[in-house]
């Protein structure tokens, strides 16, 4: 099983969001993530980290609202942005970032 560290480092970008159970913005964006998975498929890896269950993550980032999301290429943080991200605008963010 690969760490975290490992996987922001690969070759493939990595979407991480940071939520949490309780969070409802969180909640928003669950389908939002679901729609950009299957949009870029393969060309980008989405991860999830509850900040309750991994505080030592969310601290090192200095996540400090939900959901927060940061993109990192090859363990490079890229883009962070925290709240509700409307799907066309997370879309072309994203689009913009791993092309």
């Amino acid at each position: 099983m690969s760490t975290f560290q490992e996987i922001i480092k690969g070759e493939i970008p990595v979407l991480v969001d940071f939520h949490a159970d309780w969070c409802g913005p969180c909640k928003t964006m669950q389908p939002i993530l679901k729609v950009l998975k299957q949009k870029f498929g393969s060309k980008l890896k989405i991860l999830k980290i509850n900040v309750d269950a991994n505080p030592a993550v969310s601290e090192k980032f200095n996540v400090r609202g939900v959901p927060t999301f940061i993109l990192f290429s090859k363990g490079v943080e890229s883009w962070r942005q925290s709240g509700i991200i409307e799907e066309s605008n997370f879309a072309s963010i994203i689009e913009n970032k791993i092309s």
